[in-house]
């Protein structure tokens, strides 16, 4: 695989550095599920030492972004048919208790970021743009919806799965980018309006099926 350019690191925590910039690559597609990562290119790329880059990935494999282990290598992890089921099934339901509750606390300021991400996301799909691009406004869409709804402790099991959700989204949008590009706008344009004054039952429903929609899509290009 050809080496990839990675921003260098600045020097504050380099291990906590190392770790975002490489999980900034994985995002951005440049390291693919199954892809090794050699702490001594990595080191070189980042201007870093080895010790920094090893913390850096212990602190994503934490995340459930890399695996390794003694005398293995370390990889991005692959995504496998019994980890969309976990994964999802648990994103499910954080999602959709996100979105009711946001529906109740959800400010002005809130409904417009929202908004703002829906018209932001049809915008880079009229102008083409790679899905890497479209996943992060996604994210950032559910990002909101969690910041929306309040609730601390339901945002810290967000981001305990965030960096999978992310990953497994990636291999969804990577391996059905037309399908995805063709649904991405719609699906969030029409949580957005039932998080501003919808139903709540039918925002729990539209919510739920959001995320299903995703799993049994990535399942069926597995």
């Amino acid at each position: 695989m050809d080496a990839t350019p990675l921003r260098k690191a600045a020097r504050r925590g380099l291990a906590e550095e190392a770790s975002d910039r490489v999980r900034d690559a994985i995002f951005a597609g440049h390291f693919p599920p199954g892809a090794p990562l050699r702490e001594v290119e990595l080191a070189a790329s980042l201007e870093v030492s080895r010790g920094s880059v090893r913390e850096g990935l212990g602190l994503l494999a934490r995340e459930g972004l890399v695996r390794g282990g003694w005398h293995r290598p370390t990889t991005v992890v692959e995504v496998t048919p019994a980890d969309v089921e976990e994964v999802y099934s648990v994103r499910a339901a954080l999602d959709r208790l996100a979105a009711t509750t946001a529906r109740a606390h959800a400010s002005a300021a809130d409904l417009t970021a929202l908004d703002d991400l829906v018209s932001s996301l049809a915008s880079e799909v009229d102008e083409g743009a790679a899905g890497p691009r479209l996943l992060a406004l996604d994210i950032a869409f559910h990002d909101r919806v969690y910041d929306a709804a309040g609730n601390g402790r339901l945002t810290q099991a967000w981001h305990a799965v965030r960096s999978q959700v992310f990953l497994f989204q990636l291999q969804r949008v990577s391996l059905g980018h037309s399908q995805y590009r063709s649904r991405v706008v719609a699906e969030h344009r029409e949580l957005a309006a039932l998080i501003r004054d919808g139903d709540v039952a039918e925002l729990d429903r539209v919510a739920a099926d959001h995320v299903d929609s995703a799993r049994r899509r990535l399942l069926a290009e597995l």
